[in-house]
């Protein structure tokens, strides 16, 4: 079990579903903390932002390796450095943002892309930590996250099984004893048949930690699905509208589809149960609709039983249907009205 602020995290409790906010405020605080009362009323457990800029993320040069020339990338036509400085959620934003989270009882975190925004972010007493998948190899950066001391989320999208080795060696040295491994495709949007949810419990096997999805499929079929295998967090990237634009808004959930999310993964979490045979306490009152054995004609005593007179029928008060080559040619001891399960007693 891990704890974030008051909530814990495990296989014995609901999922943990985190909205990322990431570019969708587009630039406007006042939508920013729109989408966090739209996060908190559709039952998420989290918030998360990330915390960059420009500057901090590449350099401003226009030449060829700084441009997205990939024709299937949402972002292509862009240089890295004007689409961080159109994407990046200003850090003076952070705090009133954090602040509605806990106006509106969620937990609000974020994901630094380097040292000084984990400076930054421990200024803001953050809970806990989330490491985007194209950094999980900074191991500088999993050490000075990991010596806060705090929980840590990171996601595992391109990575081999040598590198989260080293990641998760890295931040379990550096002092995290929290850690959840969040596996993840690195393409945007992502393909349900190339998101590979078998990975689940083989990293949790793998690592021994907990494993959850952050998930860049459309809709929400993936996510509920991770449930069955074991996943206790889930990440979806979150909008007010995809229609109103923004740099993830084509494959963020809106409003509906993240309520839809946080009910559907509680359902999914609830029907695992355990491994169990028998009637359940609640299907005690449905064993008396199984079939048994009835009486179907009113019989006379010492007449014989016949398929005629003696049927498997609803309810089963009777006996066992399994019984009724053994009762076909008994006779009855006493007359036997229609409708009269079958006992031991009459023969």
């Amino acid at each position: 079990m891990i704890q974030f602020a008051k909530i814990k995290i495990g296989k014995e409790y609901s999922p943990f579903v985190i909205a990322e906010m990431s570019g969708n405020h587009n630039q406007s605080l006042e939508r920013a903390l729109s989408i966090v009362d739209a996060a908190a009323d559709c039952g998420v457990q989290a918030l998360k932002l990330q915390t960059y800029t420009a500057d901090t993320m590449t350099i401003d040069i226009d030449d060829k390796e700084f441009f997205i020339d990939d024709r299937k990338s949402l972002w292509q036509g862009n240089f890295l450095y004007k689409l961080y400085q159109e994407a990046y959620t200003p850090w003076e934003w952070h705090k009133p943002i954090f602040d509605r989270c806990r106006e509106r009882g969620i937990i609000g975190f974020s994901t630094p892309f380097d040292e000084s925004a984990v400076d930054f972010l421990e200024s803001l007493e953050v809970p806990c930590y989330k490491i985007a998948s194209f950094e999980m190899t900074d191991l500088q950066l999993i050490r000075k996250v990991a010596a806060t001391g705090k929980p840590m989320i990171i996601s595992t999208g391109m990575a081999t099984v040598a590198e989260i080795d080293e990641t998760v060696r890295a931040a379990r040295q550096g002092g995290c004893q929290d850690l959840i491994l969040l596996t993840c495709t690195s393409t945007y949007p992502a393909t349900p048949t190339n998101t590979n949810l078998m990975k689940i419990p083989h990293m949790r096997e793998l690592f021994s930690c907990q494993v959850g999805l952050s998930d860049h499929t459309m809709g929400i079929g993936a996510a509920i699905a991770s449930i069955a295998l074991g996943a206790t967090v889930i990440e979806k990237h979150f909008t007010l509208s995809r229609a109103d634009g923004g740099v993830d808004s084509a494959f963020s959930l809106e409003p509906a589809e993240m309520a839809a999310l946080v009910t559907e993964s509680e359902r999914a979490y609830q029907a695992l149960g355990q491994v169990s045979y028998g009637p359940s306490q609640a299907e005690q009152a449905s064993l008396q609709y199984r079939r048994s054995l009835y009486v179907v004609e009113d019989i006379q005593a010492g007449e014989l039983f016949t398929k005629h007179n003696v049927r498997a029928i609803r309810p089963g008060l009777g006996l066992p249907t399994k019984y009724l080559d053994l009762v076909i040619g008994r006779k009855v001891k006493e007359d036997v009205r229609r409708g009269t399960p079958v006992s031991w007693e009459i023969l």
